[in-house]
Parts: structure tokens; C-alpha cells; sequence
């Protein structure tokens, strides 16, 4: 299997690196042929200027990104959540690349479109300063809810799970290391 891990942090040395780093060695050790992508390492700028009505063309970053989510047979997407929601940087990421004529193709005259990123199967791996049962009772899980089913099951993408994290502030050594292991466990299942 073909894994893309998806660091949405912008902190590239937050706790997110870790976890990706724990489902990349399980999912090598099972097999799997992993590629990584750290979106704030990219250079590509975040907003969609022109909305739809205007296309702004792809930097290189944003291109080799592309390229690897095609060669994904499984996308594993690992970010925090702020203010309920996604980094901006993530956000402008998925705004700058999951386009009309990529990600899905609106049908002519018609509501409907084509999800054309059929095939694939991801994993949303979310990291919260307070416990998931919480966030998803009393805030309804707008960041999973953005993620899994506006952008990546609107595509196409099937089956999208999901893991909760936390609560990361505060945590102790051994938590961590308990969250290290599950989610190193997940990549070793290719889930």
C-alpha cells in the first residue's frame, strides 16, 4: 500500500512530528511504501485569491504534493485543532489544491459531480487540548467535519476514520508515549 502522512502542523517540531514519525515506522515495518508531506515546510501562498472564478496557478511545492496524493492508495492527515478548527495553514493548503477538475468535477447543468479521488481510504489523526468525547458531544467536531466529510469524502475519499488525541496540554511522559503506540499501531494495520 502507498501511504501520503500529512503533517497539517505548522510547527514542524511539535508533537504532530511524533506522531507521524509512530505511524510511519509501523506502517514501514508492516509493508507499506510511505511518503511524507510537512505542509509547513511547503512554500505556496494559503489563500485562494480569486476564489473559482479566477485560477492561480500551482508553485512547484504544491504540484509534488499533488502528484503524491495521487500516488496515495491512503492519505493519513495529522493536525491540530484550533478555535475548533483546522491551522490556516492547512486550510489554505486544501483550499489552493483540492480544485474543480482535481479533487471532483461538477457536472454540467446539474447539482451533482464526479468525486475523483475515488479509491483512496484516509485516516484524520487530530490532536486536542481537551478529551475527544468532549469535543465531540459539546462542539459537534467541526475540524473532522470540514476534513472528512466537506473536503476528502466529497472527493471521494472512502473510508475516512478518525483518532482523537488528548488532551495533549498538560500530558504527562507516559500519555504521550501511549498515544506514540496506538497511532504506530494504526500505521502498522495500514488504517
Amino acid at each position: 500500500m502507498n501511504i501520503l502522512i500529512i503533517n497539517g502542523h505548522p510547527d514542524p517540531d511539535a508533537f504532530n512530528a511524533a506522531l507521524a514519525e509512530a505511524y510511519r515506522n509501523g506502517a514501514v515495518a508492516s509493508g507499506a511504501t510511505v511518503r511524507e508531506l510537512v505542509i509547513s515546510r511547503l512554500t505556496f501562498e494559503p489563500s485562494l485569491r480569486f476564489g473559482y472564478r479566477q485560477r492561480t496557478e500551482l508553485e512547484p511545492d504544491l504540484l509534488a504534493a499533488w502528484a503524491d496524493i495521487q500516488w496515495a492508495d491512503h492519505l493519513v492527515w495529522i493536525h491540530p485543532v484550533w478555535w475548533g478548527g483546522l491551522p490556516a495553514l492547512t486550510k489554505g493548503f486544501i483550499d489552493r489544491l483540492f480544485l474543480p477538475g482535481m479533487a471532483f468535477r461538477y457536472r454540467p447543468d446539474s447539482i451533482w459531480w464526479d468525486k475523483l479521488l475515488a479509491g483512496k481510504s484516509a485516516r484524520i489523526v487530530t490532536t486536542l487540548d481537551q478529551p475527544g468525547w468532549y469535543y465531540r458531544l459539546f462542539f459537534r467536531r467541526p475540524s473532522v467535519n470540514q476534513l472528512k466529510r466537506s473536503t476528502l469524502e466529497f472527493c471521494g475519499v472512502s473510508p475516512v476514520k478518525v483518532t482523537y488525541v488528548g488532551t495533549v496540554r498538560g500530558s504527562t511522559v507516559r500519555q504521550r508515549e501511549r498515544w506514540l503506540e496506538k497511532v504506530q499501531t494504526l500505521g502498522a494495520r495500514q488504517r
